[in-house]
Parts: C-alpha cells; structure tokens; sequence
C-alpha cells in the first residue's frame, strides 16, 4: 500500500467517481497482491512448519540413536574389561601351574641330580678302592727271574 492517501476532487453530490474507482481499483490490485503474499508467506510458514517438525523428529530420532549407542558402548566396554579380567585371571592360573610344574620339574632333577652325585661318590670310592689294591698288588707282583737262555743254545747245537 502507499502511504500516501490519496485526494479525490469534490463535485456535486460527493467526490469524482472515476478518480475514486480507480482508487478503489487500486487499493484492489494492492489488496489481492497482498493476499497473494499472504497466502504465499502462509504456506512458506506451513513448509517451514512441517520442516521443524521433521528436523524434530530427525532430532529425537538422533538423540535416540545417540543413546542407544552410548549404551551399547558402554556395554561393549563392560563385556571388554570383564573378558580381559577373565584372560589375565586365567593366564595367572596357567602361570602358577606352570611354575608349579616348573618347580617339580627341577625338583626331581635336583632328586636325581643328588642321588647320581652320591652314586658317583661311592663309585668314586669303590674306584679308588680297587685302584689302591690294584697298585699294592702290582707293587707285590714280582717277576720269576729270567733263565739263562745258555742252556738253550746249548741244547740247540745237541740237536744239530
């Protein structure tokens, strides 16, 4: 609309008839253009109305979702920290039955590492034992003397 009002003539028995058609023609035009805006504005409003409400609904979905997985990771990490809990508790058993196999192991080497030491020392002294008689003995055996091989000769030229 104008701002300014229009002025119409004045005659006999009112105002000028056509200026004032055309004013009202004018005034006309301006009110169905507004209309026209209006209605425009109105489902611009509508559209951007129904927008809101799916951004809305994408929102809450979203939040929804957002939850949802949150949760879901911390369960993840719930379930991760109890299995790996889980793993080292049975990787502690398996290292004490390891090292208390370990233990057994050396100890019954250490048995017979103990029992062949003592073996090797009565061995060791059965050994020298018979070295000591062996030498006394070999210090003891005496050689028969030697004939004399004159005799032989003798006889060989008897024989000739």
């Amino acid at each position: 609309m104008s701002a300014n009002r229009p002025a119409f003539r004045v005659m006999k028995n009112g105002y000028d008839r056509f200026a004032v058609d055309d004013a009202i023609e004018n005034y006309a035009v301006q009110i169905e253009q507004l209309e026209r805006k209006v209605e425009l504005y109105q489902n611009k409003l509508t559209e951007t109305m129904r927008e809101l409400e799916e951004s809305k609904a994408r929102c809450r979905q979203l939040i929804s979702t957002d939850a949802a997985r949150r949760e879901a990771a911390e369960n993840i990490a719930r379930l991760s920290l109890r299995e790996a809990n889980d793993i080292i508790n049975t990787a502690n058993k398996n290292a004490d039955i390891i090292i208390r196999e370990a233990l057994a192991s050396a100890r019954g080497i250490l048995e017979d590492l103990s029992a062949l030491y003592d073996e090797a020392g009565s061995v060791r002294t059965e050994a020298s034992g018979q070295l000591e008689k062996l030498l006394k003995d070999f210090e003891d055996f005496r050689l028969p003397e030697m004939p004399d091989l004159m005799w032989l000769k003798e006889a060989e030229d008897k024989l000739r």
